[in-house]
């Protein structure tokens, strides 16, 4: 199979060999697809290996070869984003996720188009924490598994008031007391402001995050992610319980 000016999200490039590159990126008309690109890591292409950095948006030519496509060449069709601190850790999970649950060789124009909006409010510098409960909500949307958050498992609506935990098969399950663990989930008023689109307070946001990372975890069969463990090993004891920016 040839692939002959095909528009793509770089999401993880590692060293192969002496002078190449192992790719994952994410394509508007194939989903994701693994790429070796032969010969990028010498003297003379830098200008092709700088477009092949994740969060870098190219059009390439490949060949598909197995499993792997063999890289032809690749263009940059725009700067990628310059991402420092919370941002570059939230930038490095949403390329984690994608690889991770992004299947390959299925068109997913929905995830394509997602990536890039998640993309262009990390580069606005958008707050971190609410850009990635919308990406992990609109992800888990696009890849069947998502569900209504404005109403709980058994079709009651949610009430604001209340502490839900986030079922990954059922929705939303109401915690009626404080021994169930509510502290450690998510408001109501959260779940209906995540379900609206509209930014939740501070402390909603933490319960969202905390609620979100259990379905995420699920859906990743039990493997935890190299950025929750970065995060872990970078947070500040003050920190390390409600990190409301971090990407755990």
């Amino acid at each position: 199979m040839r692939y002959a000016g095909e528009r793509a999200y770089v999401l993880h490039a590692r060293p192969w060999r002496e002078t190449s590159l192992l790719l994952e990126a994410l394509s508007e008309s194939h989903g994701r697809i693994g790429l070796v690109a032969r010969g990028v890591l010498g003297p003379k292409r830098h200008v092709l290996r700088a477009a092949l950095q994740p969060l870098q948006h190219i059009r390439f030519d490949a060949v598909q070869r197995g499993e792997m496509a063999h890289l032809n060449g690749a263009e940059a069709l725009d700067a990628a984003p310059r991402l420092t601190g919370d941002a570059m850790l939230a930038g490095f999970y949403v390329n984690e996720l994608m690889v991770r649950l992004a299947p390959r060789q299925d068109p997913q124009p929905d995830l394509y188009a997602l990536y890039g909006q998640v993309r262009a409010r990390l580069r606005a510098g958008s707050g971190v924490a609410w850009t990635l409960r919308r990406f992990e909500r609109d992800l888990l949307q696009a890849l069947g598994v998502g569900f209504d958050l404005s109403c709980d498992g058994d079709g009651e609506t949610i009430d604001p008031a209340g502490h839900y935990r986030l079922d990954p098969e059922h929705g939303p399950r109401r915690v009626r007391s404080e021994r169930s663990g509510d502290a450690r989930g998510a408001s109501g008023r959260g779940l209906v402001a995540l379900a609206n689109d509209e930014m939740p307070a501070a402390a909603d946001l933490a319960g969202l995050r905390r609620v979100m990372r259990e379905v995420v975890s699920h859906h990743l069969g039990g493997r935890g992610l190299k950025s929750w463990e970065l995060v872990a090993g970078l947070a500040r004891p003050e920190r390390a319980d409600d990190q409301d920016d971090s990407v755990s």
